[in-house]
């Protein structure tokens, strides 16, 4: 006779009799494991995750809680760097967050060096996340876009189809990269990339969803207009910005400058001199 569940018990992981799941893997309650998915050895998979069709966690990911894992993913396999055999970081994902269809994310090339996303991220289909990366909360990484080695991303950023981006590079919260772009240098929060590092404006719309006020949007584009509106090099720019009565927004482009190590992307200097980028108050 079939013993019924109680409604406090937990579900056991479900795992396809196709895969293979090394018996060193912690799969918590409710994990489903699909047909033909490889799951190695110390690899952590959380509560109501699902691992689909012919994915693949490697050894030292750790996978958060009702995430989902679609088709031919690849999740913390050894870096892609020349010549480097080991020992590697990690491979930490946050909750609820989303990977699709053949998207890789490689771990992290030294053991407390790791790779980590964090949670309600979507991960589009054919993206790939390099070594060292630190993906915060919120962000969006679309189809075929490609995320080179140690690349930093804000909480809520946007980074859309086929966006290349350097190692190293920063990418602030709440900014959006156009698709097809090229990014080698840092991107201040809240700004619209397009091109090749070349700022195109605010990102009102994003700023909108977040739950962001107008006098903080307003905040956002006074300070854009004394940054790459006024004639100034970015230096002195930054300088002016800290003579502004102090605000969050302002604060957060301030800190973010201070921290760049390769510069700081800007808007082409045709675009400085005539005004071509969308700043309109009307878009506030």
């Amino acid at each position: 006779m079939r013993r019924l569940t109680r409604p406090f018990e937990s579900p056991p992981p479900r795992v396809h009799a196709t895969a293979i799941v090394d018996p060193t893997a912690n799969l918590c309650e409710g994990v489903e494991i699909g047909p033909y998915a490889i799951v190695e050895a110390h690899a952590r998979i959380g509560a109501r995750t699902q691992v689909l069709a012919s994915a693949y966690v490697a050894a030292g990911t750790d996978i958060g809680s009702d995430c989902e894992v679609h088709m031919g993913a690849i999740l913390g396999h050894t870096p892609q760097i020349r010549g480097h055999r080991g020992p590697f970081g990690k491979l930490v994902i946050g909750d609820r967050t989303i990977i699709r269809e053949y998207a890789t994310v490689h771990r992290g090339r030294a053991p407390g060096g790791d790779t980590t996303i964090g949670s309600d991220n979507f991960l589009l289909g054919a993206c790939h996340v390099g070594h060292d990366c630190r993906i915060g909360d919120g962000t969006t990484i679309a189809t075929g876009a490609l995320l080179a080695g140690c690349v930093t991303v804000g909480d809520r950023a946007f980074i859309s189809g086929h966006v290349a981006i350097h190692q190293h590079v920063r990418i602030g919260a709440l900014s959006m990269i156009r698709g097809m772009s090229g990014v080698g240098k840092d991107v201040l929060p809240f700004v619209i990339i397009a091109g090749v590092s070349d700022v195109a404006g605010i990102n009102v719309v994003g700023m909108r969803r977040a739950g962001m006020s107008a006098e903080q949007r307003l905040n956002v584009r006074r300070a854009y207009g004394v940054l790459f509106r006024s004639g100034t090099n970015v230096s002195q720019g930054l300088e002016r910005l800290r003579e502004l009565p102090p605000n969050d927004e302002v604060g957060a482009w301030v800190s973010f400058a201070a921290a760049s190590t390769r510069g700081l992307c800007r808007p082409r200097s045709g675009a400085r001199q005539h005004g071509r980028d969308r700043t309109d108050q009307s878009e506030i």
